[in-house]
């Protein structure tokens, strides 16, 4: 299984690496900023999880998912959100783009892994 991890903090996204490695995951990508992820995300095969930081420099996590759901064949890629934003209203602004599920930095492992099983089965 492909996945796509998009975090402009090198430290977070070996973090992340780690915990989908432990959930299976064999091919993650990463990516320092959404356009990255974009470039990321044409080179390979669909992933199915994209983990996306919203706080980046040169293309923000909103602007990224937007641009990736705007594809139709990435429609069925499980996006989740992953940040330090904890406002209602960026939670909502982040389903409106098409975000799956959202995860407020910082988080545990047993929370991340829980909303990855929860999107798994919903998604399956």
């Amino acid at each position: 299984m492909r996945a796509i991890v998009v975090d402009d903090s090198k430290a977070m996204r070996t973090i992340l690496r780690r915990l989908l490695e432990g959930c299976g995951y064999d091919q993650i990508d990463e990516a320092a900023n959404g356009e990255e992820g974009l470039k990321v995300l044409r080179q390979g095969g669909r992933p199915g999880l994209m983990l996306v930081d919203w706080n980046m420099p040169v293309m923000n996590g909103l602007e990224f998912i937007t641009a990736v759901r705007e594809v139709p064949i990435f429609n069925s890629t499980v996006i989740m959100m992953i940040t330090t934003e904890t406002a209602v209203e960026r939670i909502e602004q982040a389903i409106a783009a098409g975000a799956d599920e959202y995860l407020m930095k910082p988080f545990s492992r047993e929370v991340l892994l829980e909303k990855l099983e929860m999107l798994k089965s919903s998604h399956s």
